[in-house]
């Protein structure tokens, strides 16, 4: 059984139109633009970067680019600090630059996302420094959430509560007159206090905000941080042991019924345009609270994250798949799939390891294996590549959008052996080094098999890259009929041309270990994840994440049939 030649013949770009459901089977792929192409040769990936690698996204395939942060920022947590929201950082271009790269983005019939980050500002916002020089109880002080402290010095947090990345989730402030004063929240690093949403200023603010950028052709929004805007933080506030097991919609910090009023008024927004403006929710909630933040009067889409916390398992996999299209079809939206983003170690090295997914899907293995430096528990690079592939060709056969994130159609790894004097992630600081953080995941693309930094840029690259990297770069796999970059270019050619309604249909009796399914128009995939090979069924192979043996279905391996 050989692949059909028309998988490699060229597919036309859809040309960005007044499709207002263009999102829901769309194929996004995530830039983290200071790890994607450097044009200046400072060693930070920047906007004319991302528009000097359009060809490579237009051969790619994919219908829409995600841009992660880009304003200016300190960078104590990736660019998610942000001082101003309606500007590029100056490392990174310019707002010209921005809009040289978005029509040219849309001139390659590519639309364009933005990742907002609504939940906290830097601590360099002009707000947050207005609050620093207000007094206690002023407007400044009342866009950010700034209390008293306890102790009869008020030398005490207002609570025991714990950021996310480590560490107290309070810092206090010294007054304008130099004596020790109030505290702020910041769920995240110290460097982002948490705003205020309780305050109108705030939420006018914002929905300016998305009008300027939409304003500017940006099609839709990633909200980072979706479930956390509104709080409770009514006096006493409670301890984070009594807050623990709160129920859902409960918590004084996370998932509130109150923050979808907010997203209300976004939608709104949103809808003035023509076409409407997309949004998606990073929303890490139970998933039956999911459907809250997609329904079409919200942000219309949520992030469905249950694949990165998966084993390597058919049964795990098919849970996943039916729970989440259940889940969509109750919000009115599409489902996400993802499998690798900023924030995660890289499927490719989670398949690798021992299974125990986790929350942001690398589980204690993946966990053990970062502060190994990579060493321990020993990762199986080969099975973990191959079942990537495979799982790939998996999400992109499923009704919904697909998120792609940079360097994964390359087939990259996860670097952990980055020095710890290079590490720029605020959890392995704010940790003391006991959690490694997301850094190997943002290391910056290889281009080329040579160069200073792999045809990243003319210069060394802001995070190590490992000599491996040559092997897989991207003129390299240009030349193979085999790479991940092949597979991923066919797999989503096929994708489009047999793209059909938001429906699946699971076939049984395909053996055991075999995920088999069909969609409309009658094309199946079939994913073993077994040791053995698979009989397939009949049909002509469209794709297949790797050689067949004998007309069979080798263990860790996807196929499409047409």
């Amino acid at each position: 059984m050989t692949p059909d030649p028309a998988a490699t013949a060229p597919v036309p770009p859809r040309t960005p139109g007044d499709d207002a459901d263009w999102w829901r089977q769309a194929v996004v792929y995530q830039v983290y633009p200071r790890s994607f192409a450097d044009s200046d040769g400072d060693g930070l990936g920047d906007l004319r970067g991302v528009t000097s690698r359009i060809p490579h996204l237009r051969s790619l395939g994919v219908d829409a680019v995600w841009l992660s942060p880009f304003y200016p920022s300190a960078l104590a947590d990736g660019g998610y600090d942000v001082d101003d929201y309606r500007a590029v950082d100056p490392r990174l271009g310019t707002l010209e630059d921005f809009d040289a790269m978005a029509a040219a983005l849309h001139a390659a019939g590519i639309r364009l996302i933005v990742d907002i980050v609504p939940n906290h500002s830097s601590n360099r916002h002009a707000w947050f420094r207005e609050a620093l020089a207000a007094p206690p109880g002023s407007p400044a002080r009342d866009r950010y959430l700034f209390r008293d402290g306890g102790g009869p010095d008020g030398s005490l947090p207002p609570s025991d509560w714990q950021s996310v990345f480590g560490g107290p989730a309070w810092t206090r402030v010294t007054e304008p007159d130099g004596t020790p004063g109030q505290w702020y929240l910041h769920l995240f690093a110290a460097e982002q206090p948490d705003l205020n949403w309780d305050n109108p200023e705030v939420r006018q603010d914002f929905l300016t905000t998305l009008r300027f950028w939409a304003d500017r052709g940006v099609d839709g929004f990633r909200v980072d941080v979706a479930h956390a805007l509104a709080k409770d933080l009514t006096e006493p506030l409670p301890s984070a042991a009594e807050i623990a097991d709160a129920a859902h919609g409960t918590h004084p910090l996370w998932d509130r019924d109150e923050v979808h009023a907010i997203y209300t008024e976004w939608r709104e927004v949103l809808d003035s345009y023509t076409p409407p403006r997309t949004a998606v929710a990073e929303a890490w909630v139970h998933a039956s609270r999911r459907a809250r933040y997609a329904v079409p009067g919200g942000l219309g889409q949520a992030f469905n994250f249950d694949l990165l916390q998966a084993d390597w398992d058919a049964k795990q996999f098919r849970t996943v798949v039916t729970d989440n299209l259940a889940l969509a079809a109750e919000s009115g939206a599409s489902s996400t799939w993802v499998l690798s983003n900023h924030d995660v170690v890289r499927h490719a090295t989670r398949y690798g390891l021992p299974p125990g997914g986790g929350r942001h899907g690398q589980g204690q293995d993946g966990v053990d294996w970062l502060l190994t430096g990579g060493t321990s528990p020993v990762l199986d690079a080969e099975l973990g590549l191959r079942r990537a592939r495979a799982a790939t060709l998996l999400m992109l056969a499923l009704p919904g959008s697909a998120y792609l994130y940079q360097g994964e159609e390359l087939g990259l790894h996860e670097v952990a052996d980055i020095p710890a004097d290079r590490r720029q992630d605020p959890t392995f600081f704010r940790s003391g080094g006991t959690e490694v953080g997301r850094d190997g995941c943002r290391v910056p693309l290889p281009w080329t098999a040579d160069g200073p930094s792999f045809g990243f840029g003319d210069g060394p690259a802001h995070l190590p890259q490992p000599a491996w990297f040559a092997a897989l770069a991207a003129d390299v796999q240009e030349r193979d009929p085999h790479a991940t970059l092949t597979l991923y270019r066919e797999a989503l050619a096929w994708r489009r041309r047999l793209q059909g309604p938001e429906e699946l249909e699971w076939v049984e009796g395909s053996g055991e270990g075999v995920l088999h399914l069909r969609r409309p128009g009658g094309w199946q995939s079939v994913t073993n994840f077994g040791p053995e090979p698979a009989d397939l069924p009949p049909g002509i192979l469209a794709v297949a994440s790797g050689p067949l043996e004998d007309g069979r279905l080798p263990a860790d391996t996807t196929a499409w049939l047409v």
